[in-house]
């Protein structure tokens, strides 16, 4: 007897791995940058260049690239910037990851230090995190019905059963270059001091065989005219693009994860050759994952009326999306200056997410980190004009999710900062405000025996010849119509017919009239 057999496409996360290293060097100034006075405000951020699997490990190599603001020895404490990277390459342990499997990763700077050595020479030191996740695309066969089917000898037994098949999962990149003009007002720009790029809101939804993404930008350039003097400039860029996503469609479920990966911000001269213009140059990884709710009524078992059959079964995996739940929460907090400083105005604020550790409850998640916020101020101060203040903002937020237990294991989870505000109370004291938003993925693996092969066999004459002519049966706990009509060799449609019953529903102690024959 053959199977007819159904392909289901699905993914899963099959391994994950951390590694938390250190990176430091030692980094002399170049000959063109003034000394430093004193250090104003630093960043960093993880650049991964490349990812190799091997067998039960992966090599990570990328750098990290930093940035120091600092008042130079002069008097007036002029802004200098000085740039620079570290290069690395770990591996990290997954077992069970092959060469040929396609491995995401990122990288998360969880701390950054930067300290004098002397004016020419700056120690950079940073605690970092490199997490790796082995996602794969299979194919699944369920067999769906036996051949041939229209043989009344034959009963067939179809369960139905639900799944989420992946109908794509693929990695893209969205491109993002732009020319800024400076408004009229602004200075000229002589050389940029200090520049940050982040993303804001982002809406993404499906169209025909299309992923359409709407997102902000947020550009913030501290430079110096030429005038000498510094001169801040912010905007919020809103970009409409498009990704192909083919055989996809609207309804079906859509999943991103995304995340910043480069940017850069250059100088450069408008159309009448003035140093007005700004080029931003940012690119945004996106895994994309669409997913649709099926149904299969996969073959379990197979008896036949006159003859046996040969069984085999094996048991399959089927997995079923719980729940795709976006959610946002604040997160405030006040700083106060110490020492006597006094905030003049506020220049910029940034803020980075660190790790988010997850734990699956009943009905939802609960989501716990801290978010590093700083922000960079003028004090006032004629040698230190410009300060920078630290706050660590820890969270804790739950996300409801209906329908999870507990028992299933999160995927995919994204948290970003939408929206950061700095105001100030007074001069010594601030007040902090974000939105983060969260994205989580739950998926329940479901398995169930299903028939593999089907031998026919030889007529057992004697073993029919043995059956009762009539019989009365009692239904055993645990025991269904399909157990009955196997055991007496019964078409299920017979039994129900002769017993008066409308479904295949039997309870434990009810009778059952078995006619053989009939």
């Amino acid at each position: 007897m053959e199977l007819l057999k159904r392909t289901i496409h699905r993914n899963d996360v099959r391994q994950e791995g951390q590694l938390q290293t250190i990176l430091e060097e030692d980094v002399n100034l170049p000959e063109t940058k003034p000394d430093v006075g004193t250090i104003c405000m630093e960043r960093g951020r993880i650049v991964t260049e490349e990812v190799r699997p091997m067998t039960d490990a992966v090599t990570l190599r990328g750098k990290l690239v930093f940035s120091v603001l600092y008042h130079t020895q002069e008097y007036g404490g002029r802004l200098e910037c000085l740039e620079g990277k570290i290069p690395f390459e770990e591996k990290i342990r997954m077992e069970g990851v092959t060469p040929s499997d396609e491995v995401l990763a990122r990288g998360l700077v969880e701390d950054l230090t930067v300290t004098m050595i002397n004016s020419r020479k700056l120690s950079v030191q940073s605690i970092v995190t490199l997490e790796a996740v082995s996602e794969s695309v299979w194919d699944e066969e369920v067999p769906v019905d036996a051949l041939p089917s229209d043989r009344e000898d034959v009963q067939v037994r179809h369960v139905p059963m639900e799944y989420t098949e992946v109908c794509l999962c693929q990695k893209d990149a969205w491109r993002i270059r732009e020319e800024i003009t400076l408004p009229a007002g602004y200075a000229n720009l002589s050389r940029i001091l200090w520049k940050d790029v982040s993303l804001g809101e982002m809406n993404f939804r499906l169209g025909e065989e299309k992923l359409i993404i709407q997102g902000e930008i947020k550009v913030f350039v501290l430079y110096e005219g030429d005038d000498g003097e510094p001169v801040i400039y912010e905007t919020v860029l809103e970009e409409t693009s498009e990704i192909a996503c083919p055989g996809c469609r609207e309804g079906e479920t859509l999943d991103v994860r995304y995340g910043l990966s480069q940017w850069e911000v250059t100088s450069g001269e408008d159309e009448d050759g003035e140093m007005r213009r700004l080029g931003l140059d940012a690119t945004t990884d996106l895994t994309i994952c669409v997913y649709e709710e099926k149904q299969v009524d996969a073959v379990t078992d197979v008896y036949g009326v006159k003859q046996d059959y040969l069984e085999e079964k094996r048991t399959v995996g089927l997995r079923r999306l719980i729940r795709s739940v976006t959610g946002k929460t604040k997160v405030s907090g006040q700083v106060t200056l110490e020492g006597g400083a006094k905030v003049t105005s506020l220049v910029h604020s940034e803020a980075q997410l660190g790790p988010v550790e997850v734990a699956p409850g009943e009905g939802g998640v609960n989501l716990r980190g801290s978010l590093c916020v700083k922000i960079l101020y003028v004090t006032g101060d004629e040698e230190k004009p410009y300060g920078c203040m630290r706050k660590i903002l820890p969270f804790s937020y739950f996300l409801e999710i209906p329908g999870m237990t507990g028992e299933e294991t999160p995927e995919r989870v994204q948290a970003v900062t939408e929206q950061l505000g700095v105001s100030m109370m007074d001069g010594e004291e601030m007040d902090l405000k974000a939105i983060l938003s969260f994205m989580v993925t739950v998926f329940q693996e479901d398995e169930a025996q299903v028939l593999s092969a089907v031998t026919e066999l030889p007529a057992d004459e004697e073993k029919m010849a043995a059956l009762p002519g009539m019989a009365i049966h009692v239904v055993q706990p645990g025991e269904g119509l399909w157990d009955v009509g196997k055991k007496y060799y019964q078409p299920i449609q017979s039994l129900m017919e002769m017993n008066g019953l409308s479904n295949e529903e039997v309870l434990p102690g009810q009778k059952l009239l078995i006619v053989k024959g009939a």
